[in-house]
């Protein structure tokens, strides 16, 4: 058994983890290889990591998998990049119900060419009644994007005379979220050495923890999880509060 799982708190885990997928072109350049290569590498990670957390009973995994910026790479990767999303998906489904994991997609679907829409779809209603973990795959996505929307679906709301100007709060935004059936993440992870959150979940990673490894997204395992998972045990969480409120608020339990 490994070292850093024996670490692990279980009775502390994070219920929510989003990860952003970062690093598969560099590494396939690394190894003198075009990005896609990268990217099917990138596969066995997701593969390993979803495994992973689903063993040690994490709720919700969000996966960055495709961001509405993606849409503007060279059309051979966008290409090459559906036609994987779609393999990958009818391969894997059937791994993802006997383990019970239940599949979301979070993002702008519409963007999708059909086959690719058609197969999300398919894979989504034969995992709907599953109970394990929620794999949320954020494709076509990007917080921008999302707040966007959610404040145009609000204006409709008002306009429709469903809603008063006065009763919009932070909750409203909240339930017109892509999001909106899923606890915020406590802990984000990027790989590949990059420090910033690449307009992923602005809203709901308002109190998450960051975290940031130059692992490339091809080499990260459940090591690099379990390590991501003790580092955030380690720290104290406060929201705004002073570690002495969080120390009394702790006692008090």
């Amino acid at each position: 058994m490994s070292q850093l799982l024996e670490k692990i708190d279980k009775g502390s885990l994070p219920r929510h983890i989003a990860i952003i997928m970062d690093g598969n072109g560099r590494w396939a350049k690394e190894k003198g290889e075009d990005r896609l290569f990268g990217h099917y590498h990138g596969v066995e990670s997701v593969r390993n990591i979803v495994e992973g957390c689903a063993e040690l009973g994490i709720e919700y995994l969000t996966l960055y998998a495709f961001s509405t910026e993606n849409w503007d790479r060279p059309e051979y990767e966008v290409a090459g990049l559906m036609e994987l999303l779609v393999s990958t998906i009818r391969k894997e489904v059937e791994t993802l119900n006997k383990n019970k994991i239940r599949l979301h997609v979070i993002g702008d679907m519409s963007m999708f060419p059909d086959f690719a829409k058609n197969e999300l779809n398919e894979a989504l209603e034969i995992t709907k009644a599953n109970t394990g973990l929620n794999l949320v795959m954020a494709l076509s996505y990007s917080g921008r994007w999302e707040l966007a929307n959610a404040a145009k679906e609000i204006a409709r709301e008002v306009k429709e005379e469903n809603l008063n100007v006065e009763d919009i709060n932070q909750k409203t935004v909240q339930q017109f979220l892509c999001t909106a059936n899923f606890p915020d993440p406590e802990l984000m992870i990027r790989t590949s050495g990059e420090f910033r959150i690449s307009n992923f979940l602005l809203y709901q990673l308002a109190y998450a923890e960051l975290y940031f490894t130059n692992v490339r997204w091809p080499d990260f395992r459940k090591e690099n999880l379990y390590q991501a998972i003790v580092d955030f045990q380690g720290r104290e969480r406060r929201f705004g509060k002073t570690g002495e409120q969080i120390a009394e608020t702790n006692k008090a339990h």
